[in-house]
């Protein structure tokens, strides 16, 4: 869309929005209503005054609206503030900030907007709308025919090109969609002008076609493996598709950018617990040594405890052992090690089936070798490089996590059983399991409680989701607004106060979208108190794990925003009960 056009919107966003609103969704989309998604995901796309999707969110779809017009879209949020949806600043071709969502959408809505897009980028604009679907995800477009009426009040006009049903069919055959022409016929224009009609296609998408899922599994299942690391590897990357969305460096069409020193944090925090606590073997070789645990690095980290290596985290000082490391120093090499060893081995050695192409790549950056502080925050861990992975899988991961999870589980613990000197220990199953578990929460919620109980003594503190002042220590639970069972996440914005009855009451369940938008005040009130005057931590961990947070980001207000659309996330890809 042309800037001319966009300036054209914003400038006459009152009278336009007035004409818009004073059609309803049914009088306007009743031709192909019946192909709305009962539940999932939309994205209104030109979203204009609101309408469309202040009617979608009130059906129960969780509704991203995109418009680049400002006039438009600030008057869109007002009118239609109390509605579920999540505005954006965005335009085809390029949609980046939806991308940068890391969701898939059961619908796409495109009304009034595809006469805008110029020929030129038209399919390079439905390839991207058509890789946001999910499997049996709609693509709706109506087309807009006729003359573009002069507008004498404004010096911008509307750029608009001719659209055909032909052109449609052709683009959905291009990329995989089937095609439905649901107009049959040219519809009437609705606003009275008696030059121009309507046209309306449905595109569907039948199925993902990339073969991801099966890659992922056949990596996880029938690859040859004689370590651990290629499930270690899988396994970090889940946890990052599933709980990091806002850590992506980089996206195209085809590849997806994670910081490398991301994928190494993971692999560290995977391996520590089964080889310094528990001692068990991680490869068939019982002889020799896993490749990235060195004497300058991961053993001399050892003094350090597990609890202290977060996200967020300020690593300085020297290390107990040994007063002439520096701390910071030593995780720096013991991250640079996994990387090394990472892109030697699983990467090298997990290829696309039947072939010796690698599935994915690595790009190590030189880093100084002495470091007397380190900050793990994004710009730490983009500095060690770059994971390079396929789209497709990345996209897998995201969506099929709580089936992928388990998969990758129970591979590792019955590669483990195989090792001889695992055997000889006589670990249970219940062993295994126990030392592949994420960070036990409740030793991760101390900071929390310390910054409540410090606050109880000079403030007011109140439970975020009943609003009842807390008086004393023994009267609140730190609670994990998304539930901990399902969504393993220690981050602050995810910590936060209630009373120990409704801490109870809520249990594992998610807060409803509901429940989350009348607790706003409260939640922004209690990260002011908090963290208002520490934001370091905070915010580094909430760029790296929400998805739209900007990058420089300080303002509590957008991290609820991103706080909000990962519920909705979490909600649709995990399917968990709701409280409210």
């Amino acid at each position: 869309m042309s800037s001319n056009t966009i300036s054209y919107y914003s400038k006459r966003a009152a009278t336009l929005s007035e004409q818009y609103e004073s059609l309803s969704f049914t009088d306007v989309h009743g031709d192909w209503m019946q192909h709305l998604p009962e539940s999932g995901w939309a994205l209104d796309v030109g979203a204009g005054s609101g309408r469309d999707s202040a009617y979608l969110a009130s059906e129960g779809l969780h509704v991203v609206a995109v418009e680049p017009a400002d006039g438009m879209r600030n008057l869109a949020q007002q009118q239609h503030k109390n509605a579920n949806i999540h505005w954006v600043n965005d335009s085809l071709p390029e949609l980046k900030a939806v991308f940068a969502l890391q969701i898939k959408f059961d619908l796409i809505l495109l009304s009034a907007v595809w006469m805008h897009i110029p020929p030129s980028t038209r399919e390079r604009a439905f390839r991207k709308l058509s890789s946001l679907l999910k499997p049996n995800g709609k693509l709706v477009i109506s087309l807009r025919h006729g003359p573009n009426q002069p507008d004498h009040e404004v010096h911008e006009t509307r750029t608009m090109y001719q659209v055909s049903t032909s052109e449609q069919a052709r683009l959905a055959s291009k990329f995989g969609l089937s095609y439905l022409d649901v107009s049959q016929q040219k519809q009437q224009d609705k606003l009275g002008r008696n030059d121009v009609y309507w046209e309306t296609v449905v595109l569907t998408l039948p199925d993902d076609g990339t073969g991801a899922f099966p890659l992922i599994r056949h990596i996880a299942v029938n690859d040859t493996k004689t370590s651990t690391y290629k499930i270690a590897l899988l396994r970090s990357l889940l946890r990052i598709a599933e709980g990091h969305p806002g850590a992506v460096l980089d996206q195209t069409d085809d590849m997806v950018e994670l910081p490398l020193g991301l994928v190494a944090f993971y692999w560290l925090k995977l391996y520590r617990p089964l080889i310094d606590t528990y001692g068990m073997q991680q490869s068939s070789n019982s002889n020799t040594g896993l490749g990235f645990v060195k004497p300058n690095g991961w053993q001399a980290l050892k003094p350090l405890a597990s609890n202290d290596i977060y996200l967020g985290a300020d690593i300085n000082g020297a290390l107990a052992s040994s007063s002439n490391l520096h701390t910071a120093t030593v995780l720096h090499q013991t991250l640079k090690d996994i990387c090394q060893l990472m892109k030697r081995m699983p990467v090298t050695y997990t290829t696309l089936p039947g072939t010796d192409e690698a599935v994915f790549s690595i790009d190590i950056k030189r880093t100084a070798s002495v470091i007397t502080s380190l900050h793990l925050d994004d710009h730490y861990l983009a500095s060690l490089g770059s994971f390079y992975l396929p789209k497709p899988v990345w996209d897998a991961m995201a969506q099929f996590s709580v089936w992928i999870e388990p998969t990758l589980l129970n591979e590792w613990v019955n590669l483990m059983e195989g090792y001889g000197r695992n055997k000889e220990k006589e670990f249970s199953r219940q062993h295994y399991f126990n030392a592949l578990r994420w960070d036990d929460p409740e030793r991760n919620t101390s900071h929390v409680r310390q910054r409540v109980d410090a606050l109880l003594l000079s403030d007011q503190v109140h439970c975020v989701w009943s609003q009842k002042r807390i008086q004393k220590p023994n009267e609140y639970a730190v609670d994990h607004a998304f539930p901990y069972a399902r969504w393993p996440n220690n981050d602050l914005w995810n910590l936060v106060p209630a009373t120990s009855a409704v801490n109870a009451r809520k249990s594992d369940r998610l807060p409803s979208a509901n429940k989350l938008n009348s607790s706003r005040e409260c939640i922004l009130q209690w990260w002011q108190k908090a963290w208002g005057q520490s934001r370091t931590e905070f915010f580094t961990q909430a760029r790296l794990a929400l998805p739209h947070v900007s990058k420089q980001s300080q303002d509590f207000e957008e991290v609820f925003e991103a706080f909000a659309l990962q519920r909705n996330r979490i909600r649709e890809l995990q399917q968990l009960a709701e409280w409210s």
